[in-house]
């Protein structure tokens, strides 16, 4: 007589152990996964993109972790405790602040506020790709009001950074369009819970000035917050989402003076101080910066007839991020326009130039090295039309290359993303200036 066959092992992973009394038991997935016995801690920080010192603090501090705990063994997460994790991250993802996004999270869970009963996708880590819960669509769209902690007047408060598009600072280093780079000794380094770090938002700073943090000062608007900690997630669809609702929301200017620029320059602020780590934060947050901006144009619509504005970047410059926040700009103005993006060589640019008969040109230079002043003053003479009434455009000299040297002769320099639509909007109407 046969012996009979072995029970076959589980698709999922080795057979159970017996049982030992009062022990919960792991039903495939192993030790990382835990099963019916939850996750760990490093399975949960692996999934939200948290570090997992973050999440033992945001337990320490707000009862945010795994709620039960069996002697001896690790504690692990259950999908209650997962999904009151998942309400915080997406809250802080919108800008509250983690010691509120965590009192709201419990309160939601108790009054059964929270829709969500598991952790969230992979390909939306800590966030939900749909709409916030509880109504809460207007606090991802509309701004949060300042708030004032002891010692700390102002935080929430927008950021006043002058630059726009034409500003000096714009850009970043070595095809990273357009995130500013000040040096790491600027104000605001420190640790700010931008991405999801130790800061607890009750006006303490916490002194890790790393992990995965952003140095976004403290006077930034909490969209800027928000956008910022979903970059540091790599989230794709929240920075999507929040760079859209932010040019809908408060328009182009104030879109990029006040939430996008801050972000771009804590992300280039932290790729200097921290080797080669956080190049794929600034390279997705470009990303969709640029796309947005190049969505943005394609929305607006047909520009009104009239002579077009013509952008273009030095031969021998790569950013173009600012530029492209110039042309999403004139598109909500309604301004026609030419871009020819980046490295344009002079002679390119110059007939470009005579066959468009623009009524004005903005040439961009992120760096000293790439501020071809010839090329610029040579500009200001290309002129078109027939003999006698011969036109020529308006030049402006955008971005930071320009600011080494006195302004070139017969071009304007705005510093401004504002001024220099103000400007350029103005030639437009013009359609350009007669030629001697």
């Amino acid at each position: 007589m046969r012996e009979e066959k072995a029970a076959p092992r589980s698709a999922s992973g080795p057979r159970r152990r017996p049982e030992r009394a009062g022990e919960p038991q792991v039903t495939g997935g192993g030790a990382e996964t835990g099963g019916s016995a939850g996750l760990t801690t490093g399975a949960v920080a692996k999934r939200f993109g948290v570090a997992p010192t973050t999440l033992r603090s945001w337990d320490h501090r707000y009862g945010i972790g795994p709620a039960r705990h069996t002697g001896g063994r690790h504690r692990r997460w259950a999908p209650e405790d997962i999904a009151l994790l998942a309400h915080m991250c997406r809250l802080t993802s919108e800008g509250v602040p983690p010691a509120e996004a965590a009192a709201e999270a419990r309160r939601a869970a108790v009054t059964g506020g929270d829709p969500m009963v598991g952790p969230p996708s992979d390909d939306t880590p800590g966030n939900s790709a749909s709409d916030p819960p509880d109504g809460r669509e207007g606090a991802r769209r509309t701004p949060a009001p300042p708030r004032d902690t002891p010692g700390k007047p102002g935080r929430g408060r927008r950021a006043t950074t002058g630059d726009g598009g034409g500003g000096d600072g714009n850009g970043g280093e070595d095809g990273r369009r357009g995130a500013g780079t000040p040096g790491p000794g600027d104000p605001g380094d420190a640790d700010d819970g931008a991405g999801g770090g130790d800061g607890d938002g009750t006006g303490r700073r916490t002194p890790t000035g790393g992990g995965n943090t952003l140095p976004l000062g403290e006077n930034v608007h909490q969209e800027c917050r928000g956008l910022a900690r979903a970059a540091v997630r790599l989230d794709a669809p929240t920075v999507q989402r929040r760079l859209e609702a932010a040019i809908a929301d408060h328009g182009l200017v104030t879109a990029w003076n006040e939430v996008i620029m801050p972000a771009l320059r804590a992300v280039g602020r932290k790729w200097q101080t921290s080797g080669e780590r956080y190049v794929e934060v600034e390279h997705l947050l470009s990303w969709h910066v640029s796309s947005v901006l190049r969505l943005t144009v394609a929305r607006a619509g047909t520009p009104r007839t009239g002579s077009p504005v013509v952008l273009a970047c030095t031969p021998n410059e790569l950013h173009t991020l600012p530029l492209e926040a110039v042309s999403a700009g004139l598109a909500e103005r309604g301004v026609p326009q030419r871009m020819f993006g980046a490295a344009v060589p002079a002679e390119a640019l110059f007939d470009a130039v005579r066959r468009t008969g623009p009524a004005a040109v903005a040439l961009w230079s992120q760096s000293r090295g790439t501020a071809d002043r010839a090329m610029a003053h040579r500009l200001t003479g290309v002129a078109w039309g027939i003999r006698g009434a011969r036109t020529r455009p308006t030049v402006l000299t955008l971005g930071p290359g320009w600011s080494a040297g006195p302004t070139v002769p017969g071009t304007r320099r705005p510093t401004a993303l504002g001024s220099a639509l103000d400007l350029l909007v103005a030639a437009s109407a013009g359609a350009g200036t007669e030629a001697a």
